[in-house]
């Protein structure tokens, strides 16, 4: 039988994790972070990841560079990239998501 519990996390008990992130809910091959005051100055290397990874901006904008497409995130946009995927985030503006 399939885990079918409900998972809430509150941010405030986040744990950190090594890149400044709040680990909030994940999955099997799905999970959700988020990044608080990203500056422009702050370089991000490119990455992988062995799950799909979704956001969702509530402030700021950056650049995503996944698999040579290149979309720039603002305010109101959410995405997700695919399991796998090698990415990179340019923070165009003070950065929250």
């Amino acid at each position: 039988m399939s885990d079918i519990s409900i998972k809430k996390i509150n941010s405030s008990h986040s744990s950190p994790g090594e890149h400044g992130q709040k680990h909030l809910s994940s999955g099997n091959s799905l999970s959700m972070r988020m990044w608080e005051n990203e500056s422009p100055a702050e370089r991000k290397e490119e990455a992988t990841r062995e799950y799909e990874a979704v956001g969702y901006v509530l402030k700021g904008k950056a650049e995503l560079r996944c698999e040579g497409q290149t979309v720039i995130l603002s305010a109101g946009d959410s995405w997700v990239l695919p399991k796998g995927a090698s990415h990179r985030y340019k923070i165009i503006e003070l950065f929250r998501l």
